[in-house]
């Protein structure tokens, strides 16, 4: 493997039906992608499974890297991540593995990087919040907020999940 100093996480959002990245997933990737080109030694770390259609999100986010010009020794791929918490177990295995030790940001959407840098930070990395997706997460304000609200129940659900996982030694 080639020396990595900066592993950017960029974590799955929904795909289409047609197999092309949702707003969501690709507002990600482009923010993942601006942020690596200022990066010396960029491994992208793109994580999520099939959701309601396929391919899966890990899947999706290669091809646009690769389309903005990422080579393939810098992408790696986690398809088995249903959720954030499956993510960050698959993703701190797949580092673990690779002996990495230096920084992991994340990349997402703005509403989703606190819990994405918590779960992270859990899970014993040295995480930081990297890129925010550019854009609204939803074009309406109810479903703005919707997102919003989700994120505050779900960020100490999570918390708990991964404290829970870390102490029977499962992250």
């Amino acid at each position: 493997m080639q020396e990595v100093e900066t592993v950017i996480v960029i974590f799955g959002a929904a795909v289409r039906a047609d197999g092309t990245p949702s707003t969501a997933l690709r507002r990600r990737v482009l923010a993942a992608q601006a942020f690596g080109r200022y990066q010396r030694t960029p491994l992208y770390v793109a994580t999520g499974g099939v959701g309601r259609h396929g391919p899966s999100e890990a899947l999706v986010m290669a091809r646009l890297l690769r389309e903005l010009g990422v080579p393939d020794e810098q992408i790696v791929l986690d398809e088995t991540a249903t959720d954030t918490v499956s993510s960050v177990r698959a993703v701190t295995r797949l580092l673990r593995e690779r002996g990495y030790r230096g920084p992991v940001y994340a990349a997402t959407s703005a509403y989703h990087m606190p819990r994405c840098v918590v779960l992270l930070l859990l899970a014993r990395l040295d995480a930081w919040a990297g890129p925010a997706a550019s854009g609204p997460a939803a074009r309406g304000l109810v479903k703005r907020w919707y997102w919003r609200l989700r994120e505050a129940a779900a960020l100490p659900a999570d918390a708990l999940l991964m404290l829970w996982l870390r102490l029977r030694g499962q992250v």
